[in-house]
């Protein structure tokens, strides 16, 4: 178990330094190719706008072939390939809209499919073991993160793409180590259908919880590392605060236990949901402070982090293991609409309100959410499926 624990988190570590290196400076980088903030928001929509539909794609090949980590394989190396293509076709708003289209097509078939694999893998103890593989991957960010953040101030931004594909080529080789799970489904001939858990009322009302939350971070994801750099913030301290967010991850990972052992469901989603609030309200109202920016990135533990837990034990519980696939391509869609709609609306009106009012927005948005928190059970064992 030990060694599979390891290759693993190996492939976390490595999937997640792609996510580290291009989430905080693709726009950096977009910005220095003369792209508007408009045009960003759009470009960040495109990166997202496949999970409408990419990830149900995925999720029933996996479901119907079994075959997850082949799928996973195929996708890192098409990923990688992105990244050298970008040398080669022009450098205009369509061609890389349509780079990107590609890239998050095939992006979307890596993390729902591998965590699926991943909580096959660790069977009975994954919900021990679960949070301890999977904080590699925040690993794997923060090391990204401030790497290529310190090597940005001596290199120029426009080298992105290279450090990209040399990221990507490793997380290709590292899969190989990893073997379809032994106890998971193999090919189903016909599919057992998610739409009578769809319409479980815990279930329904956690998507549109998700929904809301996801569309919360838009801004976040889309603009954060510009915000910044407007105020002054250097590329290395960029990097820093990106990484104080995902180390308040690991530590929510490490100790989850604390929280699930004390709270029930309804309650920490409720403190998710207010602490995010809070979280886009301090941005926005004290932009030009690092301690304030480092304190709203600590709230990543319970933005990201604790849902993330509350997500996955939710859907082992009410999907089976022939629904994995589509349920965690579920869990991925609703992310992209999400941050997709909330980046469409962040780039046409940055420049209008300006960034300060656009995180006090989202911060109130984000509340919305509590409107279906009281459909959540307290505790998932007493529920039953329908």
């Amino acid at each position: 178990m030990m060694q599979i624990q390891n290759r693993l988190a190996g492939f976390y570590f490595f999937y997640y330094a792609i996510v580290g290196t291009f989430m905080p400076y693709w726009s950096l980088y977009l910005e220095d190719q003369g792209f508007s903030y408009a045009e960003i928001g759009y470009l960040a929509s495109v990166a997202i706008i496949t999970r409408f539909f990419a990830p149900f794609i995925w999720g029933w090949i996996a479901d119907k072939s079994g075959k997850r980590m082949l799928l996973v394989r195929i996708a890192t190396w098409v990923e990688a390939f992105i990244w050298l293509i970008i040398f080669i076709i022009p450098n205009d708003f369509q061609s890389i809209a349509l780079l990107m289209l590609i890239f998050s097509f095939f992006q979307n078939a890596i993390l729902a499919q591998f965590e699926g694999v991943t909580l096959f893998w660790l069977g009975d103890k994954r919900a021990e073991l679960y949070g301890k593989v999977r904080q590699w991957g925040s690993i794997g960010f923060i090391v990204a993160v401030f790497g290529i953040g310190a090597l940005l101030d001596f290199i120029h931004i426009q080298h992105l793409p290279i450090l990209l594909l040399c990221i990507a080529l490793l997380a290709f080789i590292w899969s190989f180590s990893i073997q379809e799970p032994t106890h998971a489904p193999s090919a189903q001939k016909k599919l057992e259908s998610i739409w009578p858990i769809l319409k479980h009322p815990v279930v329904s009302a956690f998507f549109c919880i998700e929904l809301i939350l996801l569309f919360s971070h838009a801004p976040f994801y889309s603009f954060y590392s510009n915000y910044l750099q407007l105020y002054g913030f250097s590329t290395t301290i960029i990097g820093g605060l990106w990484a104080i967010g995902v180390i308040a991850e690991i530590i929510m990972f490490a100790c989850a236990k604390f929280f699930f052992g004390r709270w029930g469901i309804r309650t920490l989603v409720s403190c998710c949901l207010i602490l995010t609030a809070i979280r886009w309200i301090v941005v926005g109202l004290f932009a030009d402070s690092f301690i304030a920016q480092a304190l709203a990135q600590c709230i990543h533990a319970f933005s990201f982090g604790l849902f993330h837990l509350i997500a996955m034990r939710i859907i082992f519980h009410y999907f089976s293991q022939q629904q994995q696939g589509r349920a965690q391509a579920l869990y991925s869609t609703m992310w992209g609409i999400g941050v997709a709609l909330g980046s469409i609306l962040a780039g046409q009106y940055w420049q209008v309100l300006g960034g300060e009012i656009i995180f006090i927005i989202a911060g109130f948005a984000t509340l919305l959410g509590l409107l279906w928190v009281r459909r959540l059970p307290q505790h998932l064992s007493v529920i039953k499926k329908d």
